[in-house]
């Protein structure tokens, strides 16, 4: 009887994505923005809330502040420090849980959606972005613990490669900045009381919720939450990026295996190419097994178990990057295969029987992306966040079936640039 329910939820929450979604959108009196589907499959209520608070927006001395400031919100709030918090959680059944990264921070809260449980926790995640006390105690143990990290991320090749490809592609920008000890060492609570109070206001904050309540609820839940929050700025302009120079970096490491990154800052989220770049890259690297870079790099020469592509678009110019791992004495014919394989792809794009391939595969896997509450709560905040149209779910089909061999050809022309490509080696001879 138990699997015979699950298997019926997960029919009727499947049914919900293939469906089409209803998101509704506002602007609440705090000057929240809200966007909101409802859903009554489940006794269920996620709620997330966004702001431009993200590493960008932080200079390069103080890098890890927007990651402490979010990861500190449930540390002590109003009257409540981490335990009581931590308790409160587990009386009534909710889940508290967030992140920080270039862009944004984020706090979401996951409760039963019946009146009791639903006020208490919603009241909850009310006090706790609106009245953190970052307390002295728990920032110093929790900066010992980011330095204890960062010191031994220092001494492994693959964090060392991602943080100095970073830095290489984003040279005089933010989104380039990885925290250090010193910069983490140098943070105190009025770092944190005063980036809260600046990125954690009410204009700028984007409400998403989904779950077992009705539009006039949401209402309610949206203002609440957020009418307690400084006011805030509509808008937060983060620094221009520039694109680098061509560049290959060889970093000293005792690995046996050379670490490989490749790429470039490639693509706003906003920009127009973003499905042809979706699309193309299927082909060239993010298809698995069936993209060309692994079916050349592994299949036929067997330097690398893995080999990989993506786009990862941001509020500016987010990184393209190819990626691999492979013996340090082949790693020059490894990057001789992958460098052929890109400046072709750039310069052919993909065969009609791959863009063919790759747009099913995308397409038709849709549903599995959309198939539970907390997978639609990550879509309702991107739109959010970036802007996108209420009806981009319903859209991406069309989208990505009106890609064209010509667009992802001209799409990777003009964001892939050889003049700008920069490889970061680490574990070379």
């Amino acid at each position: 009887m138990r699997t015979l329910i699950i298997l019926v939820l997960s029919a009727l929450t499947s049914t919900l994505a293939l469906a089409g979604v209803k998101i509704d959108h506002w602007l609440a009196p705090s000057g929240a923005k809200v966007y909101f589907i409802e859903t009554r499959v489940l006794p269920i209520l996620d709620v997330q809330i966004d702001f431009s608070a993200g590493g960008v927006f932080v200079p390069t001395e103080k890098s890890g502040v927007a990651g402490l400031t979010q990861g500190l919100l449930e540390a002590g709030a109003g009257d409540l420090d981490e335990e009581k918090i931590a308790g409160r959680l587990v009386d009534i059944g909710a889940r508290l849980s967030g992140g920080a990264d270039n862009d944004r921070s984020s706090i979401r809260v996951r409760t039963l959606s019946s009146k009791t449980e639903r006020e208490a926790a919603l009241g909850l995640l009310r006090t706790v972005v609106s009245a953190p006390t970052f307390p002295q105690s728990v920032l110093e143990r929790e900066k010992g613990r980011s330095i204890a990290a960062i010191r031994e991320s220092e001494t492994r090749p693959d964090a060392i490669a991602a943080k100095r490809f970073a830095k290489a592609i984003y040279p005089d920008h933010p989104y380039g900045d990885s925290p250090t000890a010193e910069s983490v060492a140098s943070i105190t609570r009025e770092d944190l009381v005063d980036f809260h109070r600046k990125h954690y206001g009410a204009r700028g904050a984007i409400v998403s919720i989904i779950g077992d309540v009705s539009r006039a609820e949401a209402e309610v839940i949206a203002q609440n939450l957020t009418e307690a929050l400084p006011a805030g700025n509509d808008a937060l302009t983060p620094p221009p990026v520039k694109l680098p120079a061509t560049d290959v970096i060889k970093i000293a490491h005792p690995a046996a295996q050379s670490h490989v990154h490749i790429g470039l800052p490639a693509i706003r989220r906003s920009d127009p190419d973003y499905f042809a770049l979706l699309v193309g890259n299927y082909t060239l690297g993010g298809g698995g097994f069936v993209s060309r870079l692994m079916k050349e790099v592994r299949e036929k020469r067997g330097y690398a178990y893995s080999v990989y592509s993506y786009f990862a678009p941001r509020k500016l110019e987010g990184p393209f990057e190819i990626g691999l791992q492979t013996k340090r004495e082949q790693v020059s014919d490894a990057l001789k295969v992958v460098n052929e394989v890109l400046s072709d792809f750039i310069a052919r794009g993909p065969t009609a029987n791959e863009l063919s391939s790759a747009k099913k595969n995308m397409v038709n896997s849709q549903a599995l992306r959309m198939d539970s509450n907390a997978k639609l709560l990550g879509y309702l905040s991107t739109i959010g966040f970036y802007d996108l149209p209420l009806t981009y779910l319903d859209d991406f089909p069309a989208k990505i079936n009106a890609v064209t061999v010509a667009q992802v050809k001209a799409a990777f022309a003009r964001h892939v640039k050889a003049e700008n490509l920069v490889t970061v080696v680490v574990a070379t001879d």
